[in-house]
């Protein structure tokens, strides 16, 4: 009786490769864009504690950097979303005075004095909606560039809300308005809490969305986008529109702590924001975003600022010094673009 065949034995399989070790994977990514931000943060922190000891490790003072980053730090996150995509928006500061002068005008107030404060917040938000709606059909459907369309709102919006105000600054007289933004929630300010709520609306859209993941595809790669059965038109229009609630929302805001409507409120906020946005980790070609980013980009700057200010120093020497760190961050910017690239 023959012996029975031995059954036949599969091939070895190859020996998996070894998992990448902890640090590299720590160091590679967006957790590692994110802890480069904290650790910048911590570093300015730092240094302003050493130099100025009485003064900036303070609650009060933290709470001083909170609110000056609250007003920007809501423009920022609507900028987020546009550049995002791939897009430019040059005209949120011009659209945040106008938004503050029609807000502020003697039908917007005496509006809001007949019926309730609450008017003169929706109308500032409006303003700024539809202003962002403007750029996002000139731009989705008049297929304008974006850089030019909203350089076009930027002096448009500027110049009608000179018109508007009569080149005078519009004195907010709705005592109640301001007495709700000014007041403390849990010991914090309501401005501040209007930046957290803003910034976690803004994950949540980014993140948690079909919206979002949109957003990213289309910063990412217009034309599949639209072959995968995304209208670009259309989410370009209201990536535009959520730039310029975030701006009506600023206004809003700067109202609060001015008490006063004028068309200078904004001047240059633009070119904050796009720095916030691009010192956080989005991508100026598009593509990826993050809001964490952002908010941690906005928190840099206002801390920088503050510690320049207990230093003494010029606002020119503040300039130099942003204008260095966007240069360290669109070079690292191109530095990991250059290394996703070699892994794909």
């Amino acid at each position: 009786m023959s012996e029975p065949t031995p059954a036949s034995t599969a091939p070895p399989a190859p020996p998996a490769a070894p998992a990448p070790p902890l640090a590299k994977r720590l160091l590679s990514g967006p957790g590692a864009r994110t802890l480069g931000l904290v650790v910048a943060l911590i570093l300015i922190v730092a240094i302003g504690a050493v130099t100025s000891p009485s003064d900036f490790p303070t609650l009060s003072n933290a709470l001083t950097i909170l609110r000056q980053a609250s007003i920007i730090g809501v423009i920022s996150i609507g900028m987020t979303f546009v550049i995002t995509a791939g897009g430019i928006d040059l005209s949120v500061g011009s659209v945040m005075g106008l938004a503050s002068v029609v807000a502020t005008i003697e039908v917007s107030q005496q509006l809001g004095e007949q019926t309730h404060w609450i008017v003169i917040v929706i109308i500032a938000l409006a303003v700024g909606a539809l202003a962002g709606l403007v750029n996002g059909i000139v731009i989705a459907y008049g297929n304008v560039v974006a850089f030019m369309a909203t350089l076009a709102m930027l002096v448009g919006a500027r110049g009608l809300a000179e018109i508007i105000g009569e080149k005078r600054t519009l004195v907010l007289s709705e005592r109640d308005f301001v007495a709700f933004f000014n007041a403390d929630i849990l010991g914090i300010d309501v401005l501040i809490w209007i930046f957290v709520l803003v910034a976690v609306a803004g994950w949540v859209l980014l993140n948690r969305t079909t919206f979002g993941r949109r957003t990213v595809a289309i910063g990412g790669n217009r034309e599949a986008s639209r072959l995968a059965g995304i209208d670009v038109k259309r989410h370009t229009m209201w990536l535009y529109t959520i730039a310029g609630l975030t701006a009506g929302v600023a206004a809003v805001m700067i109202l609060a702590r001015t008490t006063a409507g004028t068309s200078t409120h904004g001047q240059l906020y633009e070119l904050d924001a796009i720095a916030a946005v691009v010192v956080g980790g989005t991508l100026l070609v598009g593509g990826r975003g993050t809001i964490v980013g952002t908010v941690l980009g906005v928190l840099i700057f206002s801390t920088l600022s503050n510690v320049f200010v207990q230093l003494n120093l010029t606002s020119s020497v503040q300039a130099v010094a942003k204008g260095v760190i966007i240069v360290v961050a669109v070079l690292l910017q191109q530095r990991f673009a250059k290394q996703n690239r070699r892994g794909e």
